[in-house]
């Protein structure tokens, strides 16, 4: 039998193959845009059908950070509509077992309640600045939800947090925050820069998640949790951004100003996830943030700086 992780280039994909392939005798494939393009509806019904796979992860997306959100929205919306009805629909062609679908925090409500339970999705307003983004994800997750309901099929969504780690996306154009700011500080760092510039005000709180953890939530997830409701997936632990550039910029050995542009958003105030419902079924983070952000500095280090 086989694992498909499709989008298995990016951070949570490349994860999820090391994880499978330790944890499973079963076949797995990583599936990368060269091999096929999911935005081809006709080549992705093929390709599932072709290859039968017993469990579909779909960790294929446009990603980006909140700049890029806020310039492209049409690409955030309708790509990744395209991406992930294309999987879906086409799993569903070929009978597959078992897919898990990720969605993302940035679904729920800007102004929410905190910690954020799964039930709050569709409370309130999104936020402003990657709402494109976020109604993608949640007709993903509605899409799931309608196959379980019409067609009985054992699928789910998982819900992760922020994440971060080794083979994270380093671009200053289009990375989330965590990794714009280590690759900042680096480079701040090799050549003496007296200060460094971050957006916003530093007040945004955030959780983070090492991408290790989330892979083995998902192993997790698909033994053990089979409902029509998603699954939030972090620490429940939240950091301002003020905080966490202190951290970084003490690990990475910056000791210059920085300096906030507050005519730049933060996005969302605050995000931190309750995450008590996979803590009731036995799974909980391994790695401790300090030890994470240590790993994914020095990977950057070691595989970035020098271009």
């Amino acid at each position: 039998m086989t694992v498909l992780i499709a989008g298995a280039g990016g951070l949570v994909g490349s994860t999820l193959v090391n994880e499978f392939t330790k944890k499973t005798n079963e076949e797995v494939v990583g599936l990368l845009r060269k091999d096929l393009d999911l935005l081809d509806r006709a080549s992705t019904f093929s390709y599932i059908e072709k290859l039968k796979p017993r469990i579909v992860i779909d960790a294929a997306a446009k990603v980006g950070g909140i700049g890029a959100n806020d310039l492209y929205p049409v690409q955030f919306l309708s790509e990744n509509l395209q991406i992930q009805t294309n999987l879906i629909d086409a799993c569903h062609a070929a009978s597959i077992e078992k897919v898990v679908f990720l969605g993302s925090s940035c679904i729920y409500p800007r102004d929410c309640k905190q910690p954020i339970k799964e039930d709050y999705i569709l409370t309130g307003p999104l936020e402003p600045t990657n709402s494109a983004y976020a109604l993608a994800k949640i007709s993903g997750l509605e899409l799931i939800k309608s196959y379980r309901k019409q067609f009985k099929h054992k699928w789910i969504t998982v819900m992760p947090t922020n994440l971060y780690g080794p083979n994270d996306n380093f671009d200053l154009d289009n990375s989330h925050v965590l990794p714009a700011l280590i690759r900042k500080f680096v480079e701040a760092t090799n050549n003496r820069l007296k200060t460094v510039t971050l957006w916003g005000t530093g007040s945004a709180i955030r959780e983070f998640l090492y991408v290790e953890d989330l892979a083995r939530a998902i192993i997790f997830c698909t033994e053990n949790y089979d409902s029509d409701d998603h699954i939030n997936i972090g620490t429940g632990i939240g950091i301002s951004i003020r905080e966490l550039a202190g951290k970084i910029a003490e690990i990475t050995g910056f000791d210059g100003e920085i300096v906030w542009d507050k005519s730049k958003p933060d996005g969302m105030p605050v995000k931190v996830l309750d995450v008590e419902r996979i803590n009731r079924l036995g799974w909980n983070p391994s790695i401790s943030f300090e030890d994470g952000l240590e790993k994914t500095i020095n990977w950057y280090k070691e595989n970035h700086q020098n271009g």
